[in-house]
């Protein structure tokens, strides 16, 4: 199945917290995030409509993985698996490697 998101929002598979760092340590569950603040986007609508009418396009592409505000975004399940809406306005940074 595909889903094509509207205006300005972006389908993100978030990215949990790993339970042990690159080093080694292991983060106990009292410590760990529940939410996910990372992602990586799947699909991203068009953008969003000026006063013009012009419309913005979205500055993420899909395959990326960016950093969102903790509650932002609005979660869906599709085939048992969880997906996050987000709006382009709640994504703060794209992770770059």
């Amino acid at each position: 199945m595909k889903i094509k998101p509207l205006s300005d929002y972006i389908l993100v598979e978030p990215i949990k917290q790993e339970e042990v760092t690159k080093g080694g340590i292991v983060i106990p569950e009292t410590a760990r995030e529940e939410r996910a603040i990372r992602g990586k986007v799947i699909s991203v609508g068009p953008g969003k409509l000026n006063e013009k009418g012009e419309r913005i396009p979205v500055s993420v592409k899909e395959g990326q993985i960016v950093i969102f505000k903790k509650y932002a975004p609005d979660e869906i399940k599709i085939d048992d698996k969880e997906y996050y809406f987000i709006r382009e306005d709640d994504i703060m940074a794209i992770i770059e490697e």
